[in-house]
Protein backbone atom coordinates (compact mmCIF):
# COMPACT_ATOMS: atom_id res chain seq x y z
CA UNK A 1 0.00 0.00 0.00
CA UNK A 2 0.96 3.79 -0.51
CA UNK A 3 2.43 5.50 2.26
CA UNK A 4 2.87 9.08 2.66
CA UNK A 5 5.91 10.73 2.51
CA UNK A 6 5.06 13.95 4.20
CA UNK A 7 1.47 16.02 3.88
CA UNK A 8 1.02 19.59 5.37
CA UNK A 9 -0.86 22.88 4.91
CA UNK A 10 -0.52 25.83 2.68
CA UNK A 11 -2.10 29.03 1.94
CA UNK A 12 -1.63 27.91 -1.57
CA UNK A 13 0.11 25.17 -3.96
CA UNK A 14 0.54 24.26 -7.69
CA UNK A 15 1.30 20.46 -7.84
CA UNK A 16 1.81 19.49 -11.63
CA UNK A 17 1.94 16.41 -12.41
CA UNK A 18 5.80 14.73 -12.65
CA UNK A 19 7.26 18.26 -11.89
CA UNK A 20 8.65 20.40 -9.07
CA UNK A 21 5.48 21.92 -6.68
CA UNK A 22 5.43 25.46 -5.46
CA UNK A 23 3.92 25.93 -2.16
CA UNK A 24 2.59 29.85 -0.74
CA UNK A 25 2.82 29.73 2.92
CA UNK A 26 3.50 26.24 3.91
CA UNK A 27 2.97 24.62 7.32
CA UNK A 28 -0.26 26.22 8.11
CA UNK A 29 -0.87 25.33 11.79
CA UNK A 30 -3.06 27.89 13.03
CA UNK A 31 -5.64 29.83 11.84
CA UNK A 32 -8.43 32.36 13.46
CA UNK A 33 -10.61 34.63 13.20
CA UNK A 34 -13.31 36.99 14.85
CA UNK A 35 -16.16 35.08 15.82
CA UNK A 36 -17.91 31.42 15.23
CA UNK A 37 -18.95 29.75 12.74
CA UNK A 38 -16.12 30.43 10.97
CA UNK A 39 -15.75 30.44 7.55
CA UNK A 40 -12.15 30.43 6.21
CA UNK A 41 -12.00 31.10 2.17
CA UNK A 42 -9.06 28.63 1.29
CA UNK A 43 -6.03 26.32 2.43
CA UNK A 44 -4.61 24.11 0.18
CA UNK A 45 -3.61 20.32 1.60
CA UNK A 46 -0.01 18.91 -0.25
CA UNK A 47 0.34 15.17 0.08
CA UNK A 48 3.43 13.31 -1.66
CA UNK A 49 2.49 9.30 -1.88
CA UNK A 50 5.35 7.41 -2.09
CA UNK A 51 4.13 4.39 -4.48
CA UNK A 52 6.69 1.22 -4.91
CA UNK A 53 6.70 -0.37 -8.32
CA UNK A 54 4.10 -3.36 -7.68
CA UNK A 55 1.60 -0.71 -7.28
CA UNK A 56 1.86 1.09 -10.25
CA UNK A 57 -0.58 0.96 -12.50
CA UNK A 58 -3.70 0.61 -10.20
CA UNK A 59 -5.83 3.16 -8.69
CA UNK A 60 -5.26 3.62 -5.10
CA UNK A 61 -8.31 5.28 -2.63
CA UNK A 62 -6.97 8.42 -1.15
CA UNK A 63 -9.77 10.33 1.39
CA UNK A 64 -9.26 13.32 3.65
CA UNK A 65 -11.63 14.10 6.34
CA UNK A 66 -11.60 16.97 8.30
CA UNK A 67 -12.42 16.25 12.48
CA UNK A 68 -13.97 18.57 14.67
CA UNK A 69 -12.47 19.07 18.41
CA UNK A 70 -14.60 16.05 19.51
CA UNK A 71 -13.40 13.47 16.81
CA UNK A 72 -16.55 13.53 14.50
CA UNK A 73 -16.51 14.11 10.70
CA UNK A 74 -17.24 17.84 9.53
CA UNK A 75 -16.45 17.46 5.72
CA UNK A 76 -14.33 14.98 3.72
CA UNK A 77 -13.13 14.55 -0.26
CA UNK A 78 -11.84 11.13 -1.60
CA UNK A 79 -10.93 10.65 -5.08
CA UNK A 80 -8.25 7.99 -7.05
CA UNK A 81 -4.94 8.39 -7.82
CA UNK A 82 -3.07 5.77 -10.69
CA UNK A 83 1.15 5.60 -10.27
CA UNK A 84 3.14 4.85 -13.35
CA UNK A 85 6.97 5.12 -12.96
CA UNK A 86 10.05 6.14 -15.16
CA UNK A 87 10.30 1.94 -16.13
CA UNK A 88 13.44 1.79 -14.44
CA UNK A 89 12.27 -0.68 -11.71
CA UNK A 90 12.22 2.11 -9.21
CA UNK A 91 9.88 3.47 -6.64
CA UNK A 92 7.89 6.76 -7.12
CA UNK A 93 6.78 9.97 -5.04
CA UNK A 94 3.62 11.65 -6.44
CA UNK A 95 3.18 14.51 -5.17
CA UNK A 96 -0.66 16.19 -5.51
CA UNK A 97 -2.44 18.69 -4.07
CA UNK A 98 -6.19 19.58 -2.53
CA UNK A 99 -7.69 22.95 -2.68
CA UNK A 100 -10.23 23.62 0.33
CA UNK A 101 -12.59 26.37 -0.66
CA UNK A 102 -15.14 28.12 2.15
CA UNK A 103 -14.51 25.45 4.98
CA UNK A 104 -16.77 26.31 8.02
CA UNK A 105 -15.35 25.86 11.17
CA UNK A 106 -17.92 25.84 14.16
CA UNK A 107 -16.12 26.78 17.27
CA UNK A 108 -12.44 27.29 18.11
CA UNK A 109 -10.47 24.14 19.12
CA UNK A 110 -8.26 21.40 18.15
CA UNK A 111 -9.35 20.31 14.69
CA UNK A 112 -7.47 17.62 12.10
CA UNK A 113 -7.07 16.46 8.84
CA UNK A 114 -6.98 12.39 8.52
CA UNK A 115 -5.75 11.28 5.33
CA UNK A 116 -6.56 7.75 4.37
CA UNK A 117 -5.23 5.24 1.70
CA UNK A 118 -6.94 2.59 0.49
CA UNK A 119 -8.83 3.06 3.64
CA UNK A 120 -6.38 2.72 6.11
CA UNK A 121 -4.92 5.87 8.37
CA UNK A 122 -1.61 7.11 7.28
CA UNK A 123 -1.25 10.32 8.44
CA UNK A 124 -3.18 13.14 10.11
CA UNK A 125 -2.67 16.64 10.15
CA UNK A 126 -3.45 19.16 13.38
CA UNK A 127 -5.08 22.34 13.01
CA UNK A 128 -5.72 24.95 15.91
CA UNK A 129 -8.86 27.05 14.87
CA UNK A 130 -8.59 30.03 17.00
CA UNK A 131 -10.95 32.88 18.40
CA UNK A 132 -8.71 36.57 17.65
CA UNK A 133 -9.81 39.99 18.89
CA UNK A 134 -10.87 42.17 15.04
CA UNK A 135 -7.65 44.81 14.74
CA UNK A 136 -7.98 47.85 16.01
CA UNK A 137 -9.67 50.14 13.95
CA UNK A 138 -11.67 47.24 11.83
CA UNK A 139 -15.32 48.38 10.52
CA UNK A 140 -17.00 48.08 13.38
CA UNK A 141 -14.75 48.10 16.74
CA UNK A 142 -14.20 50.68 18.81
CA UNK A 143 -10.47 52.07 18.96
CA UNK A 144 -8.60 55.38 20.34
CA UNK A 145 -7.52 57.73 17.73
CA UNK A 146 -4.42 59.71 19.23
CA UNK A 147 -4.95 63.25 19.90
CA UNK A 148 -2.85 65.79 18.65
CA UNK A 149 -0.35 65.67 21.64
CA UNK A 150 0.06 61.82 21.09
CA UNK A 151 -2.81 61.78 24.48
CA UNK A 152 -5.00 58.75 24.30
CA UNK A 153 -7.63 60.94 22.97
CA UNK A 154 -11.34 59.45 22.81
CA UNK A 155 -13.10 56.17 22.07
CA UNK A 156 -14.46 56.14 18.58
CA UNK A 157 -15.99 53.97 16.39
CA UNK A 158 -14.45 52.74 12.88
CA UNK A 159 -17.16 51.88 10.25
CA UNK A 160 -16.13 51.35 6.27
Amino acid sequence: MPDIDFAFLADAAETPPGQKFSVLGGGVTRIGGPGFPLRHPHIALVICLAVTVPEFGREHEVRIVLLDPDGHEISSAQGGIVAAGAGDGRDTLVTFSVDLWSISFPSAGDYSFRILVNGSERKRIPLEVVQMAAPPGAPGTTGQMPGPNGDPGTPRRFDA
